[in-house]
């Protein structure tokens, strides 16, 4: 028992659990529907899909630099200040699509993982999907949020797998390199859809009310106060968010980037040029990379899975309650925030229930991902503003540089969702 209470005492001691959320914001964009549209990118394209990942990283940093930065300033989410700034129409409709979007996300992902436990377990994947869906359900309600987040950034290292997969495969490094900076690509229709859809997965809107929310919770974890009305903490707090939002969004890139390459020194090498579930690219990795890349890539689509639900469900009620103004908080004992509560139960379980209608996950998938790219222009206009503004901010505005990265990320996933809507 003495050793039990030593190691624990190590682990609550190491710098994993003192990392702040960009890192748990960072992994759960890596979800298993994520998991998917990276894996198809690199069946499909081969290493010519890359690039990709370096142009996305400053933009999808810079953006969730700027919740994390709103949340701590004024103490309050994203939702809670887009209500103060903005008329109530631009709340209404960007929380609803949220909703929907988040649902459609939590039904593809769940599914994802039942089946990858299928692979593994030979247990049926809806007894599977359904007991992820409780776990997950079970540990928002009645966990606290100081501890149930510590769970979560352990759970991170589960983004490892996708590193040591490559140990068990050949991979031309010299030619990943000249890929990465210069891709032989025909930019068709097809070629498009892609690159919307892996910008669309990394930059995703539920990520942004997710990081300022969360922001707020280790605040009040940490017994402190908004940066605007404490701002003697301001310097120390504002470099802890950048330090910890730009690593966060590093390790999820390249995550992105070795599932790419991963797949496309594998699946597309063997002429496998179409996936359309993460529990496939898993299984297709098994005669062509044999079984220790195949558990190595399934047991990093159950870890992620376990962090990119919640957030999920967890970003949809903090943005839901924030706008009906009801209490919120994972730190909450469910009695004292209902509203909250109900909203990450009715999102999960219409996720399982999506699993047992007409509507297939991948239909759910495609459909999250319009939503999300339709949402995310004018959301990711929304946190730019908020973030230079002085009424909002006080002296703490995002720098010019990080406003600069903003608009620039705002016009690219503009362009990437007009691309999304023009005929093939």
């Amino acid at each position: 028992m003495n050793a039990l209470r030593s190691f624990w005492g190590r682990l609550k001691k190491h710098p994993l659990a003192r990392i702040g959320p960009g890192l748990i914001t960072g992994v759960a964009d890596d979800d298993p529907s994520g998991i998917a549209t990276y894996s198809q990118a690199g069946a499909q394209f081969g290493l010519n899909m890359l690039w990709t990942m370096p142009l996305a990283y400053p933009l999808m940093a810079a953006i969730q630099a700027m919740c994390g930065q709103i949340g701590r300033v004024t103490g309050k989410g994203l939702a809670a200040n887009i209500k103060t700034a903005f008329p109530p129409v631009v709340l209404k409709a960007v929380v609803l699509l949220l909703l929907i979007a988040n649902t459609l996300n939590i039904a593809a992902d769940v599914a994802a993982m039942g089946e990858v436990a299928e692979l593994v377990s030979g247990i049926d994947r809806h007894l599977m999907t359904a007991f992820f869906v409780g776990l997950t359900l079970l540990l928002q309600v009645f966990v606290p949020y100081h501890r149930y987040v510590f769970f979560l950034k352990w759970l991170t290292l589960s983004l490892f797998a996708y590193v040591a997969v490559l140990f068990t495969v050949h991979v031309p490094w010299g030619e990943v390199a000249l890929r990465t900076v210069w891709p032989n690509l025909t930019f068709d229709s097809g070629t498009a859809a892609m690159v919307v859809g892996v910008l669309g997965t990394t930059i995703s809107p539920y990520l942004f009310f997710w990081q300022a929310s969360e922001e707020v919770e280790d605040m009040h974890a940490r017994k402190g106060s908004a940066l605007l009305h404490k701002p003697a903490s301001a310097p120390a707090e504002l470099r802890r968010i950048q330090w910890d939002t730009w690593s966060g969004m590093l390790f999820s890139n390249i995550t992105a980037f070795f599932i790419i390459l991963a797949t496309a020194v594998t699946l597309h090498t063997a002429g496998i040029t179409d996936i359309n579930t993460a529990a496939q690219a898993a299984g297709a990795l098994r005669p062509l990379a044999g079984n220790f890349a195949f558990i190595l890539f399934a047991l990093g689509i159950l870890g992620v899975g376990l962090i990119g639900v919640p957030v999920l469900a967890g970003s949809a009620a903090y943005a839901l309650a924030e706008a009906m103004g009801w209490k919120s908080g994972l730190e909450r004992k469910p009695i004292k925030a209902q509203g909250f509560y109900g909203v990450i139960a009715v999102s999960l379980l219409a996720g399982l229930v999506i699993q047992y209608s007409p509507i297939s996950p991948m239909k759910a998938l495609f459909w999250s991902a319009v939503i999300n790219g339709v949402v995310a222009v004018p959301l990711m206009v929304v946190i730019v503003l908020l973030a230079s503004s002085k009424s909002v901010m006080g002296a703490f505005t995002s720098s010019r540089p990080i406003v600069i990265l903003g608009w620039i990320g705002a016009a690219v996933m503009g362009l990437a969702a007009v691309l999304m809507f023009m005929p093939g």
